[in-house]
């Protein structure tokens, strides 16, 4: 049976988004019989190009995804480089998880309260430095040029690529590069530039471009900070999708297509830049240059990353204040007094999102740990790693959900669903979840399953054991902490997930992150307040649970705890 679990993955992965794909671009041209649509045409992409502000919002997704992507890479590169080994690199260590935790939509939110013209931090330089009585006229949040979109998905990013990086970082012995860097003479930030960077970004290319697809197709942070005259293409289709008119939707397949054109022309201009990079570095590693830009490279590197991290938690901490605000006029930096009143106003609508939230996330959490341990098991007992075989095609398989834009696939299928007559249900949301979990939840889990040590297998073996005697009680004991540490991860990136439950659920299946995202355009900072902060404290409750659950059942066996 585990040697099913591989071929599943691979249709599980595959299956739908080819599907989603061809449905989504029959309706592009025309052809969708159960709208009267039974004959090709342009008219959709007439239609789609004669809405006003297109290009614009074809520039600002198409933008975003490479700034963001640039920056996002930058920061943590140049941290790795000036920082590895020290106190700050084992703190940011540490935060990474958590930082991972908080979803996207909460991190926006936070972001809009800090930034925004009568946020804390206008308020905390007012009126002593900026002499502001009043919040300064000026179009921060949702700005025209995508600013705010940029620096909300780069607070996100950041822990993202440091994480992928953390995890391939092993693979290269570092230490020892920049050792040998070192004895000629080199500067420990620009060793670590010339000898580990070119070695370690092609371990983290397909992470990296599942960051320029999600930036260029986000729909929930583009609705908080992203600019709405017009909106990204994204918000634009997803519009769109939702009009009473249902002939619209053939114009929303037309953008659907757009959609997966502008991420692939943002993957094809990075590649180029990668190229260009690669000459350009080859020369630099080749000139030498032992020592010039070390301080302010191993500056930058620590400043970046401190302000992006710090920028996250005081975000947080500003939706907390803001969830228990009283009366706060501006320019005064605290409230008049604090209330629970928005809080007990808001728990009688909270309970079915969190329980739905609950209910998917945890369903479509451990059916990706199943799926993974049973390839990774089948991995072991064959010993023919996935990069080796034909189905498993090493992780571009994996990726394949986070480099295709979720708009472009996900309203396809949800066209082939409702031509299948399949209703909006839990089930159908927990498997459009799943879709995304699963690569996020193998990758986490991999590398630990790889490590462990055979011989612990073997003496159970040895002892009379099976096969599968030894997979449940010597294998999976001595790895529940990667294991956990997996299914928060699968936690977070389920509860975080806006488009795919609110197209595959039809607005039905309400989850704290739907409702969340749907009060934006209502402004009510307490409200917002405190749906945003029960979004953001529930991955959270997943990696307490990860990092307590082993420490207290394995209290004297201090190996098997997980990383300290």
């Amino acid at each position: 049976m585990l040697r099913l679990a591989p071929p599943l993955i691979v249709t599980l992965l595959v299956g739908p988004i080819l599907a989603g794909l061809v449905m989504a671009v029959l309706p592009a041209f025309g052809y969708l019989p159960a709208l009267g649509g039974t004959e090709f045409s342009l008219a959709p992409w007439r239609e789609l190009f004669a809405q006003p502000g297109l290009m614009r919002s074809v520039a600002v997704s198409f933008t975003s995804g490479l700034v963001t992507t640039l920056i996002s890479l930058a920061v943590v590169l140049l941290f790795l480089a000036g920082a590895s080994g020290s106190r700050l690199d084992r703190w940011i260590r540490r935060m990474v998880s958590p930082l991972l935790s908080i979803p996207h939509a909460a991190a926006a939110f936070g972001l809009a309260f800090l930034i925004a013209p009568s946020g804390l931090i206008s308020r905390l330089v007012s009126p002593g430095v900026t002499g502001w009585e009043r919040p300064p006229d000026a179009l921060i949040v949702q700005d025209p040029w995508g600013l705010s979109l940029m620096a909300g998905l780069v607070i996100k990013e950041i822990p993202f690529l440091l994480l992928m990086s953390l995890a391939a970082l092993p693979q290269l012995d570092p230490e020892r590069r920049v050792a040998m860097a070192r004895s000629l003479g080199y500067r420990p930030t620009i060793a670590w530039l010339k000898v580990v960077m070119p070695a370690l970004y092609p371990l983290i290319r397909l992470p990296v471009y599942a960051v320029i697809a999600y930036a260029t197709s986000v729909v929930d942070v583009a609705l908080i900070l992203g600019p709405t005259l017009p909106p990204t293409l994204s918000v634009s289709i997803l519009t769109w999708f939702h009009d009473p008119d249902l002939t619209r939707r053939f114009m929303a397949s037309a953008g659907a297509v757009l959609q997966l054109g502008v991420t692939a022309a943002a993957l094809a201009t990075w590649w180029c830049l990668e190229c260009l990079v690669s000459r350009l570095g080859s020369h630099w590693v080749a000139r030498g240059g032992r020592r010039r830009g070390e301080l302010s490279l191993r500056l930058a590197g620590k400043g970046l990353i401190l302000l992006a991290t710090l920028t996250a938690f005081v975000g947080i901490a500003s939706l907390a204040l803001n969830s228990i605000a009283g009366f706060w006029r501006f320019p005064e930096a605290l409230p008049q007094g604090f209330t629970a009143s928005h809080w007990l106003r808001a728990l009688p609508n909270l309970s079915g999102p969190v329980a739905s939230t609950i209910i998917i996330a945890t369903a479509a959490t451990l059916i990706a740990l199943a799926l993974a341990l049973a390839a990774l098991e089948n991995e072991q007992r064959t010993g023919r790693h996935p990069a080796q075989g034909r189905l498993l095609s090493a992780l571009g398989l994996l990726y394949l959900p986070l480099i295709v834009p979720q708009i472009a696939f996900l309203f396809g299928l949800v066209v082939v669903m409702e031509s299948l007559g399949t209703r909006p249900q839990h089930a159908l949301v927990i498997f459009g979840h799943l879709l995304f979990v699963l690569p996020y939840v193998f990758l986490s889990l991999s590398e630990a399953y790889r490590r462990f040590d055979p011989r612990w297998s073997q003496l159970a073996l040895s002892l009379g054991a099976s096969r599968n005697a030894a997979f449940w009680r010597v294998r999976l004991p001595m790895l529940l902490a990667p294991m956990l540490t997996a299914c928060a991860v699968g936690l977070a990136v389920s509860i975080g997930q806006y488009l795919p439950t609110q197209l595959l659920g039809a607005g039905r299946v309400p989850t704290v992150t739907t409702e969340a995202v749907s009060l934006a355009a209502g402004g009510n900072r307490r409200v917002i307040g405190v749906w945003a902060l029960v979004q953001a404290s529930l991955p959270l409750v997943g990696f307490i649970i990860a990092v307590g659950l082993p420490r207290l059942l394995w209290s004297n066996r201090r190996g098997m705890r997980g990383a300290p």
